[in-house]
């Protein structure tokens, strides 16, 4: 996969610089896809039920590997086939990430179920910590369900 050059930086606010890596809603939800959902192809992000064209997944798929978020791995048993993962520093955006979850169903109408959320935030470090574990293990059992209600 080919990596993007750097480019300039609007300024040195480590929020500015944070929104250029991942601030748009596409790399957020690939974030979220690969950290919660167990998302790991191209193609399972595009049946996502966001609705995001193939073009812009792949741009933003490489922005966030050239950005040093995710890694492409070119998977063993069939070398056409791509998986995606996070890497530390991707998964250092986990409390980010579960944060804009909770911070949403508090404040917006949303398809999330509430004892999942309400249960979210009153265990945040036992969220954070099974994130990490399953990252650091591998393991891509979903921990939250799509909110377009398909499985």
């Amino acid at each position: 996969m080919s990596v993007k050059p750097k480019s300039k930086r609007r300024s040195g606010c480590p929020v500015s610089i944070s929104l250029e890596k991942f601030g748009d809603r596409w790399s957020l939800l690939i974030i979220r896809d690969l950290m919660v959902r167990g998302y790991r192809t191209f193609k399972e992000f595009q049946d996502s039920g966001e609705g995001i064209a193939s073009n812009i997944l792949t741009d933003r798929l490489q922005n966030l590997e050239a950005s040093g978020i995710i890694t492409a791995e070119v998977e063993e048993v069939d070398a056409r086939r791509v998986n995606y993962r996070l890497t530390k520093k991707g998964i250092d955006l986990a409390p980010l990430l579960l944060e804009l979850l909770i911070w949403g169903a508090r404040h917006e109408k949303t398809s999330a179920p509430c004892a999942l959320i309400v249960q979210m935030e009153n265990c945040r470090e036992q969220v954070l910590a099974e994130v990490r574990r399953r990252w650091r293990e591998r393991d891509s059992t979903p921990m939250i369900p799509r909110f377009d209600g398909k499985q």
